[in-house]
């Protein structure tokens, strides 16, 4: 799987504290490379919203985002009803966003 600046190709780290958040320069550097994301909470996590003919292809969607989320070992906040998905990903053991974020929105960003 390839996807923005080889985020795609990289696998997630486990991450329960004890290691520092990106700078705001080093998530804007990354956030660049991803089509669609924005910063959310502060700068503090990044979120997208995706767009759907119906409910059964967002939940369709959400299923596949939660395939990837299980895999990585590292888990969004999902929203999502009739025509939309919202995913928001930060570290929460951190209090900020890790590369760990920036692998699976890429990842999402490939389905």
């Amino acid at each position: 799987m390839s996807g923005e600046c080889g985020l795609a190709d990289k696998k997630c780290v486990p991450c329960e504290g004890g290691v520092t958040a990106l700078t705001e320069a080093e998530a804007t550097r990354m956030l660049a490379d991803l089509a669609g994301w924005e910063f959310a909470k502060e700068g503090k996590a990044i979120i997208r919203r995706f767009k759907f003919k119906n409910f059964k292809s967002a939940m369709a969607f959400v299923n596949k985002v939660g395939e990837i989320a299980e895999s990585e070992g590292h888990h969004p906040d999902i929203t999502f009803g009739w025509g939309y998905a919202e995913i928001l990903l930060q570290t929460h053991a951190i209090g900020g966003l890790h590369e760990n974020d920036f692998i699976v929105a890429s990842k999402v960003n490939a389905l």
